[in-house]
């Protein structure tokens, strides 16, 4: 079964909270928002979403792991997971370099050096998730004991599914999946080409031949309002083996009034099922 999320592009908090609540009325599945060094707070903003709606997804698409504070990010997460009855879904990658984008001063730029807090930031999350209140590692230690007392915070162990960023075909960036729960594929192909079912046909059987059937995987893309041609679009990547289809937006202004129509449209006119 293919679920079918939506990313969105931008907008006040208002307007995304709003379409969050079309989202579910129209019968997506999922709705994600993306995070930035400064604008739209997304952990608020998925908060207050949960508080307004009551089945769809919430999650992130996607944190930059290796600029924040692990444990502060889990208890972001949690938080929402605890507010939505488990709805929180957790996308992770490196984070972008790109003069163009934001970017706090003391970001680790090293590539090497973020995939080892990205692997090790991974291992601090499940540990906090599970109960734990300490955890010791090369890049980062962390003890919620003060005053020799175990500060909880109110929240108590749960499990949040975490999505992160594979570099398909690197074995590296692969290994990293087989510790998570869903895989977005970010494809290295000769001479560029752009991606086929094909490809992650290949990709999905890799992840078979090393133990993991179970795991989420996502192809992100763009759908008419037409249902037919949206089926079309999208039945090639669902047949393929896609357990999510995101639907995403970009490009043009982000936060202007023919932006927000077309976003509103798309959203309505529901997702690309069958």
């Amino acid at each position: 079964m293919t679920n079918f999320g939506f990313i969105l592009p931008g907008g006040t908090p208002q307007q995304q909270i709003e379409q969050a609540v079309r989202a579910e009325q129209a019968g997506w599945d999922g709705i994600f928002v993306f995070e930035t060094a400064y604008g739209v707070d997304a952990w608020s903003l998925l908060s207050a979403m949960a508080i307004s709606t009551s089945r769809i997804r919430l999650g992130t698409m996607l944190t930059p792991l290796p600029w924040r504070r692990p444990w502060k990010l889990a208890a972001q997460a949690a938080t929402l997971a605890t507010i939505s009855e488990g709805r929180a879904i957790l996308g992770l990658g490196l984070g972008a370099i790109d003069p163009v984008l934001p970017s706090g001063s003391g970001d680790v730029t090293d590539r090497k050096q973020r995939a080892a807090m990205l692997d090790e930031g991974i291992d601090l999350l499940r540990e906090l998730w599970r109960g734990g209140t300490s955890f010791n590692g090369e890049q980062y230690t962390y003890n919620g004991g003060v005053g020799g007392e175990v500060i909880t915070g109110g929240l108590g162990p749960m499990q949040i599914p975490i999505w992160t960023v594979g570099a398909w075909p690197r074995p590296k960036s692969m290994r990293r999946i087989l510790r998570c729960d869903g895989i977005i594929p970010e494809y290295h192909l000769p001479e560029g080409r752009p991606a086929t079912p094909a490809d992650q046909r290949e990709l999905i059987a890799w992840l078979a031949d090393h133990g993991r059937t179970d795991l989420d995987v996502l192809h992100e893309g763009e759908t008419p309002v037409d249902k037919a041609a949206a089926l079309e679009a999208v039945q090639p990547w669902v047949e393929a083996g896609a357990t999510w289809w995101l639907e995403s937006r970009w490009g043009g202004d982000q936060h202007g009034a023919e932006k927000m129509r077309e976003i509103n449209t798309r959203l309505e006119a529901g997702p690309p099922r069958a």
